[in-house]
């Protein structure tokens, strides 16, 4: 790692230890659903006026109701029956992960680009999430929705602090760097300080160790998988390494030697899956 690079790593945990760093906020029409969950009660009506006040994240979920991964057989054009569709805890869950991406713009361009290029592939991972979830544990499909839409939200305070130095944006390899050695352990910071639960919580900082071997099937293992499977078809570092090494594929019972793009069935999927949440 350059010296640069470790400068920056340095000042980012530094800022953060002594409270400098503001980590970043849940958007409002996160935590106002977030508060409508609390409630058990809370009716399909109840909940469409809540999401209602936010016409661009009604509209995602009008469109994820609509996803082939849903099975919808006919178009879904309102709200109501949106959530009908999706349930009362797959939409609140979708919703408060879905509010993020308001907070991945800048005003830099090449932040922005950046910001939004992170959001593109959380969702990919999100949406490839919910269906391993789905096919092959039993664990909840939305938690490990939200699980994928997390995992790289330590990236957020890092883009932040390059959007106000310029020499990071001139060597983008460097803040790639950067990132890549740091997003982890600022993800699990971020999300502590949200209040996650603590199977999501640990997601951003555990998700790259492939050496990982829990005694059981997590969102950790879901997220892991869907992040390796995203790159299949790519020219990715992740591609080169040996999956039969990885703990993860055995827990959920998949075959690491599998070829997606030949198996039909499964290809279909995951394209799917991969558009979900786009």
């Amino acid at each position: 790692m350059g010296e640069l690079a470790e400068k920056v790593q340095r000042e980012l945990i530094e800022a953060i230890d002594n409270d400098e760093l503001i980590l970043p906020t849940l958007p409002e029409a996160a935590l106002e659903v977030r508060e409508a969950a609390r409630d058990p009660e809370i009716s399909i009506g109840a909940l469409a006026r809540v999401i209602g006040h936010d016409a661009a994240l009604s509209a995602r979920l009008i469109k994820v109701a609509n996803s082939p991964l849903m099975r919808a057989n006919r178009e879904i054009t309102d709200l109501q029956t949106a959530i009908s569709r999706l349930g009362i805890n797959y939409t609140c869950t979708l919703a408060t992960g879905l509010a993020m991406e308001q907070m991945f713009q800048a005003t830099s361009p090449v932040v922005d680009r950046k910001m939004r290029e992170v959001w593109r592939k959380s969702s990919e991972v999100a949406g490839i999430c919910y269906m391993l979830c789905r096919h092959y544990t039993r664990l909840v499909p939305d938690q490990a929705t939200l699980a994928g839409l997390v995992s790289r939200i330590g990236v957020l305070p890092i883009l932040t602090y390059a959007e106000t130095h310029d020499e990071l944006l001139a060597d983008l390899a460097i803040l790639d760097q950067i990132i890549e050695q740091t997003h982890p352990s600022l993800g699990d910071r971020i999300l502590r300080s949200w209040d996650f639960p603590l199977p999501i919580a640990g997601v951003p900082g555990e998700y790259l160790n492939f050496a990982r071997d829990s005694a059981q099937v997590d969102y950790v293992d879901v997220v892991q998988v869907a992040e390796l499977l995203s790159h299949v078809g790519t020219e990715h570092p992740f591609t080169r390494l040996d999956w039969r090494g990885i703990a993860a594929f055995a827990k959920l019972g998949l075959d690491p030697d599998l070829d997606v793009q030949a198996d039909e069935d499964l290809s279909d999927s995951m394209e799917a899956a991969m558009g979900m949440l786009q």
